[in-house]
């Protein structure tokens, strides 16, 4: 499956996409948010790739984000319905990645059966909390202590955006 929007691919990821996946997953202001640590190896991101890539042959709806012909992060469901997403820190601040969840929250609406999507953030993850509610997502719940990365425990904030709400928010 492919998605194209006004300045970027959303599609499933390949073999060939370890290098430009290895250099969002090793940055550790990328990964500042993300459920592990940054990759310290390829081999590392290359476990990673293959999941992806497994999961998409087995239906899951989740995409590697292209811009200009250079993977700079994901988008997407690796389970259906937890919508999560990764840009390279070269392209925050730009649009890009409410551009591509947009995209993405079309793509798993139009091709699965899913009612509600889902997303669990870090509370200090503002940017992320503005996108998510920006996009129509509400929040749902809270809960402490949820994620052990790093030695370091985070908290949760859960947002969910049903399918009826986005089809509304579409033709308003």
């Amino acid at each position: 499956m492919i998605v194209r929007t006004e300045r970027l691919v959303l599609r499933h990821a390949r073999p060939d996409d370890l290098d430009d996946l290895h250099a969002v997953l090793s940055n550790p202001l990328a990964m500042r948010w993300w459920a592990t640590l940054p990759h310290e190896t390829r081999a590392e991101t290359e476990g990673w790739l293959d999941r992806m890539i497994a999961g998409n042959a087995g239906g899951s709806v989740d995409f590697v984000i292209e811009r200009d012909g250079v993977v700079i992060g994901k988008a997407g469901c690796w389970r259906v319905p937890d919508i999560g997403y990764i840009l390279h820190p070269d392209h925050w601040g730009q649009g890009l990645a409410t551009e591509a969840v947009r995209a993405t929250i079309d793509a798993v609406f139009a091709h699965t059966e899913v009612e509600t999507l889902t997303a669990d953030v870090d509370p200090e993850n503002a940017a992320s909390i503005r996108l998510l509610e920006r996009l129509g997502f509400h929040r749902t719940g809270f809960a402490e202590r949820t994620w052990h990365i790093g030695g370091e425990w985070k908290d949760s904030f859960y947002y969910a955006l049903p399918r009826a709400e986005w089809a509304l928010r579409q033709r308003g």
